[in-house]
């Protein structure tokens, strides 16, 4: 099942990767593959500072959990996303977050589901009638519920 991530959800892994999130990302091998916009590493990169004064990890500590939650996700680049759906995630998070555009068209184009810790984003997109966007405890369960099954 084809899972995006968004960059606060990234964001915390590296922060605390024995947390919810960090166990979502790297023991579920086999139930999700995740996926997350190529710029999400620029993004991670250009925080570098908040990330060591929020974590007190070290440099070479942030680029260790880094690496290892990059080495479980798949970047592509949203330019390979045809511009319909690019119009159709525009237009879905307008009046929302336009901010997370491209997480949206990824997940679109990917047909999946959209991981992300933004309340405000999921519950925008929840009163458009959206069924595919899950916070952590939603996508928990749906990996339990998918274990379950096999």
């Amino acid at each position: 099942m084809n899972i995006v991530v968004d960059t606060n959800i990234v964001f915390s892994a590296v922060l605390n990767s024995t947390g919810k999130i960090g166990d979502l990302l790297m023991n579920s091998d086999g139930v999700f593959h995740f996926f997350a916009c190529d710029f999400l590493k620029e993004e991670l990169d250009e925080n570098h500072e908040k990330l060591k004064r929020i974590s007190d990890l070290n440099d070479s500590e942030i680029e260790a959990s880094k690496a290892r939650i990059f080495s479980k996700i798949t970047f592509i680049n949203t330019l390979i996303v045809p511009v319909d759906i690019i119009l159709e995630a525009e237009a879905l998070v307008a009046d929302v977050d336009p901010d997370d555009t491209e997480h949206v068209a990824l997940n679109l184009h990917l047909q999946g589901f959209l991981w992300s810790g933004d309340k405000k984003l999921r519950q925008g997109l929840k009163q458009k009638g959206t069924s595919w966007i899950l916070n952590t405890d939603e996508l928990l369960e749906l990996r339990h519920s998918l274990e379950e099954q096999t």
